[in-house]
């Protein structure tokens, strides 16, 4: 019998970020800061920086597929972050892979609008996102502008999260972590609807004033399924992962790199 040591492994499913602030390479430096071993499936190599996105170039559904088998099949994962996936034939693709696997802890961060508020999914794509891939997820992340897309309705007041949140819920399948930094007000209070308790968890902070804030998405969706992968109960993987962002946000807001939205500093318990 082996007595050697098992990492914590996590595996990104996202697209890139040669900037090195969001997307894959951001939930890489997330899973290290937070014990984890990372693994990665590219479904885009994204052409982007800290002032926005100039292109992206899709991954072959069938190269993304094999991607995730060669990883599952050799390392394994305890847990899974999906990203933004593209198409309604790519997110049916990884549907169908992923349930070839006992992986329950799933994080999907439903990423569909960009930061400037344009749509990055057709609206088929929204639909099967929604219908075939959420239920299979164990958490899902939306902000505010991607939870008024799955409703269908907007969201414009904090008084609104926490019906919001059980709504998307789809009747007790998935818990869902509501962001509400697009809102106005210098308090900020996400809402956690743990599906599997029945129970709302009001996780509120001070807005920080900074514009170093690309990627914080993807971060915290990776913190959630870090701390999933170390065994941590559901409400605590969420708490601790709401730290570390904070933290990576607080840290990062003293540093200036790029031209336009800076990358939050995500070794700031290793280095200055």
């Amino acid at each position: 019998m082996s007595t050697n040591k098992q990492y914590r492994r996590a595996l990104t499913i996202a697209g890139s970020d040669p900037s090195g602030g969001a997307g894959i390479q951001a939930d890489l430096k997330t899973f290290s800061a937070c014990g984890c071993y990372g693994a990665t499936v590219i479904v885009a190599v994204v052409d982007e920086n800290t002032v926005g996105v100039t292109g992206v170039h899709p991954v072959p559904v069938p190269f993304v597929t094999g991607q995730i088998r060669s990883v599952l099949d050799d390392i394994g994962a305890d847990a899974i972050k999906i990203g933004m996936l593209h198409s309604s034939e790519l997110i049916m693709a990884v549907r169908d892979t992923l349930a070839r696997y006992t992986i329950k802890n799933i994080v999907l961060d439903p990423v569909m609008v960009a930061t400037s508020g344009d749509p990055l999914l057709q609206d088929e794509a929204i639909k099967t996102l929604k219908n075939e891939l959420i239920p299979q997820a164990r958490v899902i992340t939306p902000n505010i502008p991607e939870a008024s897309i799955l409703l269908g309705k907007q969201i414009t007041h904090q008084e609104e999260l926490p019906d919001a949140a059980r709504e998307l819920s789809q009747n007790r399948s998935v818990s869902v972590l509501l962001k509400a930094g697009h809102l106005t007000e210098d308090t900020l209070t996400d809402v956690f609807y743990n599906a599997e308790s029945d129970e709302l968890i009001y996780l509120s902070s001070e807005r920080l004033q900074t514009k170093n804030t690309h990627g914080t998405g993807c971060t915290l969706s990776s913190a959630i399924a870090a701390f999933l992968a170390h065994g941590l109960p559901l409400n605590e993987a969420i708490r601790q992962a709401k730290a570390y962002i904070r933290q990576a946000i607080t840290a990062g807001a003293m540093y200036e790199i790029g031209k336009g939205h800076g990358s939050v500093h995500h070794f700031f318990n290793f280095w200055e």
